[in-house]
Parts: structure tokens; C-alpha cells; sequence
């Protein structure tokens, strides 16, 4: 199934091996294959409608599901967030740590979490709500998560 949007909103330059590596340093991490295969294709970037929303429990966005409308690449372009300004809004926004922050608007994010596997490990995916000061557990690990994406239309919109 398609993942990417036609849209060239969030598009980083193409992923390179060096910009992997510097970014897994950056961010004391190793980046699960999952992800790098996605950001391999196309480096950030709008997801198709089909994949733009988790089921979870009940947050402070829905009673049934989170949005995951985009997926931030790596790099540097201008006006365009990364999976490098992770430590900048984890700080700014008082988030857990150590995490990697996939998407959000910074009253929420949806992010790989290493507190549990350490930073070799693979990470689950959580939610995590920085103005409620709450976090969800969504996924075991990325390829989980990224199998369990579904369309937001297929949730009743409140």
C-alpha cells in the first residue's frame, strides 16, 4: 500500500547513509530499519489519507484514535521541521526522554521511545500529550505501527 502523499509539503533533501549516521549521533540513537526504509523512498513528507490515523485509547485529540498526517524526514530544509530538532523540542516542550519525535504540533507528538530498550533497542511508539502531561502507549515497535495505520475518515469525527 501507498504511504506517501503526492504533496511536497516536509520533504528533506534525499536520505544519505552520512545524513543517517549524523543523525543517529545527534540523537544518541539507533533509528529502527522500518523508518529509514520509509525515509529512503521519500525523506519526510505528508501520508497518503489512508494512513492518517491510530487507533488508541481515549487522549486529548480523540476518543478512539491519534492523527498521523505526516512523517518528519531528516535533514535541514528551511521552514521544515526534522527528526533533528528532537532534543530543541523536547526541551522546549518539557517531553520524556530519550525519545524521537515523528510528528506532531507540540501540544502533542507521536514519537519513538527509548526509555525502556535503550538507545541500541527497538523502540515502541507513544503519544504523548505535552499539554495534559500524559503519554499512551501506541505500538510495540514501528513496522507494528505502521501496520496498524488506518484512515481518520473511518472514525467518527467529533
Amino acid at each position: 500500500m501507498k504511504f506517501w502523499s503526492d504533496s511536497t509539503y516536509g520533504v528533506q533533501p534525499p536520505l544519505t547513509d552520512e545524513a543517517v549516521r549524523d543523525a543517529e549521533k545527534l540523537l544518541g540513537v539507533r533509528l529502527p530499519e522500518a523508518l529509514l526504509d520509509l525515509l529512503r523512498v521519500r525523506n519526510g513528507g505528508v501520508v497518503v489519507d489512508e494512513r492518517s490515523a491510530f487507533p488508541s485509547e481515549p487522549n486529548s485529540w480523540a476518543p478512539d484514535h491519534v492523527p498521523f498526517d505526516s512523517l518528519m524526514g531528516i535533514g535541514a530544509a528551511e521552514r521544515t521541521m526534522s527528526l533533528l530538532d528532537t532534543p530543541y523540542l523536547v526541551g522546549e516542550w518539557g517531553l520524556p526522554s530519550p525519545v524521537v519525535l515523528l510528528t506532531g504540533d507540540g501540544h502533542w507528538w507521536i514519537a519513538l521511545d527509548y526509555r525502556a530498550c535503550g538507545p541500541a533497542g527497538e523502540p515502541s511508539v507513544v503519544w504523548l500529550d505535552a499539554d495534559g502531561e500524559s503519554e499512551l502507549a501506541l505500538a510495540p515497535d514501528f513496522r507494528s505501527f505502521l501496520a496498524g495505520l488506518v484512515p481518520a475518515e473511518s472514525f467518527d469525527q467529533v
